[in-house]
């Protein structure tokens, strides 16, 4: 997206220079136009004049006027209604200020099952679910008998916490104070046990309920929260055929269900009972309904229904908005949001959320930073969401110092700003500033959650450094993590990172339950380091345990046989996928088009491309520009790089590494060095650290070392082990005894246990004839325990 793409904002001048101004000043807090000052209101000694006050207050968040009229309340000697105090509690809860509710609670002299009801959903809706939980048997311990609403609210909390056991208890007590018939606690039950992913229970508790619609729509939901997509839809036609009116919850839930079974034609089949139906103009309806188009691949149905309903709100632009960022339309985006402006609407923090996100993927920071005054224009900069947008697009864009900014700046720390922070280390190659974020999380007040544990182990693998990792393998076992799914495959990429596989094996088949997760993070670690054997076998044992691999397995399997050229394997796996009907799937095709490049079938390669071409992908040319490459077709190269741009596609930092690669292996040093400068002048792009690496790999394949040494010791990134390796690599190859020496000591400064340094060095002094020297690195090599990794050669029969 160019700075031209949102219109009415591309007069600012000198915005970079503006938004890190305002950064430096963010700490000022900026009341809401909404919400008034109760100095102008008059109260009269009336307290459901109060309530009506304060649900106002709750329902727009308004803290500042909720606090005054709590101050009206006590004046007017009111603090010992039960009532007055019930509304003040509420409002306290729904604007997140669940203290201050417990403390109002907590200094009531009466309390009546309303109190404790509105206590428990409090918590409850806040997230302090174990707290709510416990007010909840407090309250039984008073001999008070919960109603719907507050058993409604503590079976939700069992779902939340995956605690079957005590939704169990629940739902005993349910059954024995003769509760099971009522609808909502009934419904509030089995969607319960959807969500512990009881979907059998779900299916008895239905049977024995009053088969009213809320307990028909929980049963559709329940159905495609689980995954049983088929099911959800079945339900559905079932109570129409039982001539049960279905509401608009059904239909929202039945849409569920076809984002699970992925079929636009039961989407537009559900589409046509809508228009048919009452809820035909529902607004709620009609969101969900985009999003299942956008999901789906019907964008065009999508924007059809957002022109055509009338009473759209601000969820429905960012359906529209989430829709079409999940493509490269900048332009499309940029209308869209004009159009919302001229509407009078208010842009909320998912709003800005949705554009940062957007803006950091499209690499675009021009129009990032004009969102972001936007933003603060309406006051929309302390949520949580948008501070972490914010340092994702920040982060990807290249701008730490102005992510470090957003950081430092904002009032509230979470554990989502500082994963968000450590993510954008890492993609930076910031590795120490990521670790010492991790460190100062005890002083902020924070506890580490799963993604926190997920991004430091990145960290470690990407530092290569063992001890570290095995450290953080101990805190995730102490913090209660090490069988969490999405941390079990971060420990595993990092084991097989570390090349220590024998214990990422044991730590695989230690796992109680394997989920697809564990099997593609395995495949696709074994596959990084190049153990492809190994992964191949592990394919077959997923498929021989009846699991079925998905695109992501399919790619890293693709991957395998590129990197070992296994061309029989790659057309029975690419059979497979056909099969399995993921071949349209960009990951499945990129991949693809790279493996048949490597095993030198370069007419399937392209084959392949020409299939899939027309879904416009970057990732697909991309792919297509380096496997001709690799053919040494650098003319083809370079005309599917500018039929990308010809398809209107914006070129990705990929799309950079890519080309100036392909120009590296046919020695184009000066076209790889234009494509690198346009990568700023023609499309205000910052290079990523990967694209200085082509550019030093360019240089020193060619022969320009001091070139390669200027743009290390130039680069906005701190040198990482690879670009050390391929500026000693070129050493070797021309013969640059002193600067060999220069970067060896470098690379061993980062990684001492790494053999590549040591071999390198040797083969620079063993080919300028300094025999003596490549055996004394020889002999510190073995002194340290280190030993050259033997070389291979296969062929396929």
């Amino acid at each position: 997206m160019r700075g031209s793409t949102v219109a009415f904002v591309s007069k600012l001048n000198h915005l970079s220079l503006f938004a890190t101004k305002i950064l430096r000043n963010q700490h000022q807090f900026y009341t809401s136009k909404s919400c008034c000052s109760s100095s102008s209101l008059s109260f009269r000694n009336d307290p459901a004049t109060l309530a009506t006050a304060l649900t106002y207050s709750a329902n727009s968040k308004c803290i500042l006027l909720g606090s005054q009229i709590h101050a009206q309340i006590i004046k007017l000697g009111l603090c010992n209604d039960i009532f007055s105090q019930n509304n003040i509690i509420k409002m306290y809860t729904k604007c997140g200020f669940l203290v201050r509710g417990l403390k109002v609670f907590d200094e009531m002299p009466m309390k009546n099952l309303v109190s404790w009801t509105l206590v428990i959903s409090g918590a409850v809706q806040n997230g302090e679910i174990e707290m709510g939980l416990g007010v909840y048997l407090g309250m039984r311990r008073t001999g008070l008998v919960p109603n719907e609403f507050a058993l409604g609210c503590v079976t939700k909390g069992c779902a939340d916490l995956g605690n079957k056991e005590l939704g169990q208890c629940i739902h005993c007590f349910v059954l024995k104070v003769g509760m099971e018939k009522n609808p909502f606690v009934g419904s509030s039950i089995l969607n319960m046990y959807a969500k512990l992913g009881d979907i059998e229970d779900a299916e008895r508790v239905f049977e024995c309920m009053d088969h009213h619609v809320g307990c028909w729509n929980a049963m559709i939901g329940g159905y495609a929260q689980c995954g049983y997509g088929f099911e959800s839809l079945m339900a559905m036609s079932l109570m129409q055929y039982k001539g049960i009116p279905m509401d608009a919850f059904t239909f929202i839930n039945a849409l569920k269900g076809c984002l699970v079974v992925g079929n636009l034609n039961f989407g537009r089949q559900i589409h046509g009972l809508i228009i048919q139906s009452e809820v035909a103009f529902s607004t709620v309806v009609m969101n969900s309904l985009m999003d299942m188009y956008f999901k789906n691949g019907g964008e065009l149905y999508a924007l059809k229904v957002f022109d055509r309903f009338l009473d759209k709100d601000i969820i429905s632009w960012n359906t529209v908005f989430s829709g079409l960022s999940q493509g490269d339309d900048a332009r499309e985006i940029g209308r869209f949001f004009h159009k919302l402006m001229l509407t009078g609407l208010k842009p909320n923090c998912v709003t800005f959320s949705i554009l940062f996100r957007f803006c950091g993927e499209a690499l675009d920071l021009v129009s990032g930073l004009q969102f972001y005054c936007l933003a603060l224009q309406f006051g929309i900069f302390d949520e949580i969401s948008v501070t972490t947008s914010l340092i994702s697009m920040f982060s990807k864009c290249g701008a730490m110092r102005k992510a470090c900014l957003v950081f430092k700046s904002a009032p509230f720390k979470s554990i989502r700003t500082c994963n968000e922070m450590i993510s954008g280390y890492n993609l930076n190659c910031r590795h120490t500033e990521a670790l010492n974020l991790f460190c100062n999380l005890k002083r902020l007040g924070l506890e580490a959650d799963e993604c926190t544990f997920s991004s430091i182990m990145e960290t470690c693998s990407k530092t290569e450094n063992q001890k570290l990792g095995r450290q953080m393998h101990g805190s995730i076992v102490k913090s209660g993590f090490a069988s969490h799914g999405y941390v079990c495959s971060s420990l595993l990429k990092c084991y097989v990172g570390f090349g220590m596989l024998a214990d990422s094996f044991v730590f695989f088949n230690g796992f109680e339950r394997l989920d697809l997760v564990s099997w593609g993070a395995m495949i696709s670690a074994l596959v990084h380091k190049g153990y492809c054997f190994e992964a191949i076998e592990l394919l077959n044992r997923l498929k021989d345990a009846g699991g079925q691999p998905d695109e992501f397995i399919f790619g890293s399997i693709f991957n395998c046989c590129a990197s070992i050229s296994a061309y029989r394997q790659t057309k029975s796996v690419h059979s497979l996928v056909v099969k399995m009907g993921y071949e349209k799937h960009v990951f499945v095709a990129s991949a693809l088009i790279d493996a048949y490049a490597k095993c030198g079938d370069i007419e399937n390669a392209r084959r392949v491309f020409d299939q899939t071409a027309r879904f416009r992908d970057v990732i697909l040319f991309n792919t297509m520009v380096m496997a001709y490459a690799h053919h040494g077709l650098v003319g083809e190269a370079v005309e599917t790089f500018e039929k990308m741009k010809l398809a209107v596609l914006q070129p990705s930092q990929a799309s950079f590494v890519s080309v100036i690669s392909a120009c590296s292996h046919l020695g184009f040093v000066e076209e790889g060095r234009v494509f690198f400068k346009s990568m700023k002048l023609d499309y205000g792009m910052d290079p990523s650290p990967d694209n200085y690496g082509c550019l030093v790999d360019l240089f020193s394949r060619n022969g320009f070392l001091e070139n390669a040494k200027h743009v290390i010791e130039t680069m906005p990134f701190p040198p990482w082990p690879a670009i050390w390796r391929s500026l000693l690599n070129g050493c070797r190859i021309h013969g640059n005894k002193e600067l060999g020496e220069w970067a060896a000591e470098k690379l061993l400064q980062l990684v001492p246990e790494n053999d590549a340094a040591y071999v390198l060095l040797s083969k620079v002094y063993s080919e300028e004839g300094s025999w003596s020297d490549a055996a004394k690195v020889w002999k510190g090599m073995r002194a340290r325990g280190l030993g050259k990794d033997p070389g291979c050669s296969w062929i396929e029969i």
